[in-house]
């Protein structure tokens, strides 16, 4: 064996006797290098934008939102302001319904009892003179006042309720005293103890009367 071959032995086995971690080190450094990558770097300002759009879009709606609360505040206000003015408004006219009213009835009662003065002037002058007249004379006066008060009435629009020999009439009749009868078939006003009377067609008070009711067998 020459020098030369002891030295190539020699170096083999040195490179056998290389870790395995040496080994690997020593075939990736072996293998031709990869080219760097002329990628120029990212802009990370490129990177955030989208979130940047985003935050600026959600201010804008919240901007927008506020702006839609600061019309309905203003229109809430300007619908309570009408409905206020309205409520007072209708107060006012109720009030003023009732002193029209009130004043209406006032009056009326007024012009009334004005009319019944009339008669009861009358009636006081017809029992002044009444020892210097005569009984019928007397009695055709005081029958003029009755008359005189009727017609008064009546254009008020009372009426007197028509009772003897009508039908009994729980409506218009109030039965005082009863009476049995074998003339009659069914219940018959047979005497008027008290006029009633109506007004403007309804029941002012009753006729207070007598009724004659069928003889039970």
């Amino acid at each position: 064996m020459n020098f030369e071959d002891s030295k190539v032995k020699d170096d083999i086995y040195e490179i056998s006797e290389i870790p395995e971690e040496d080994d690997t080190a020593l075939r990736e450094a072996m293998l031709p290098k990869k080219p760097e990558s002329k990628e120029p770097a990212k802009d990370h300002k490129k990177v955030e934008k989208p979130e940047h759009d985003e935050a600026k879009s959600f201010k804008n709606r919240l901007k927008k939102r506020d702006g839609e609360i600061k019309n309905l505040k203003k229109e809430n206000e300007a619908l309570l302001d009408k409905y206020m003015r309205a409520v007072a408004e209708m107060e006012n006219l109720r009030k003023r319904l009732e002193r029209e009213k009130r004043e209406f009835y006032q009056f009326a009662l007024s012009e009334f009892l004005q009319e019944i003065l009339t008669v009861l002037d009358n009636f006081e002058r017809a029992l002044k003179n009444k020892d210097q007249t005569d009984g019928k004379s007397f009695q055709e006066g005081i029958e003029l006042i009755a008359k005189q008060f009727t017609d008064l009435i009546r254009k008020r629009g009372v009426e007197a309720i028509e009772a003897v020999q009508k039908k009994f009439d729980p409506n218009f009749h109030q039965a005082v005293l009863t009476e049995e009868s074998d003339q009659v078939e069914e219940p018959l006003v047979g005497e008027e103890l008290q006029k009633g009377y109506t007004l403007s067609g309804r029941l002012l008070r009753p006729s207070l009367v007598k009724v004659i009711i069928p003889k039970k067998d």
